[in-house]
């Protein structure tokens, strides 16, 4: 088990972010867990949504930017199985300690988590402006 954790905590590098002794526990997930897993799963993250385009069958490519946005947003909040599908790619990176973490405030790290995870695609949309 600890050579899983070991593994995982050094395959997604370093800490992003600032903890300070005013963070709060959450704040710290954050930034020790969950925007290196962002980072590390970017590319996947990106694949995953490309393909959640294609099989909603709406016309994504021709929307403008604003619309594009909307979304990306609509998709990750409302459709529950998209979600949870996005929070396993993400949860499969937790150590062990880190998910006993997660579930003991699973709620709240879950609207960080999609937040986080929203914002990143939105800041990435012109990567969706085409059809592949």
């Amino acid at each position: 088990m600890d050579t899983r954790n070991q593994f995982i905590t050094d395959f997604r590098g370093e800490m992003l972010g600032t903890v300070t002794a005013q963070s709060s526990a959450e704040e710290v997930f954050q930034n020790q867990t969950l925007r290196p897993i962002l980072k590390l799963q970017n590319d996947l993250l990106v694949e995953v949504f490309r393909n959640y385009i294609t099989k909603s069958k709406t016309d994504f490519f021709h929307f403008p930017v604003e619309k594009k946005l909307q979304f990306i947003e609509n998709s990750i909040q409302r459709d529950i199985k998209f979600r949870n599908s996005l929070k396993g790619i993400i949860i499969g990176l937790f150590t062990v300690t880190e998910y006993t973490e997660y579930i003991q405030n699973s709620s709240s790290l879950n609207k960080r988590m999609m937040s986080m995870l929203i914002e990143r695609l939105k800041n990435q949309v012109q990567i969706f402006e085409t059809a592949l």
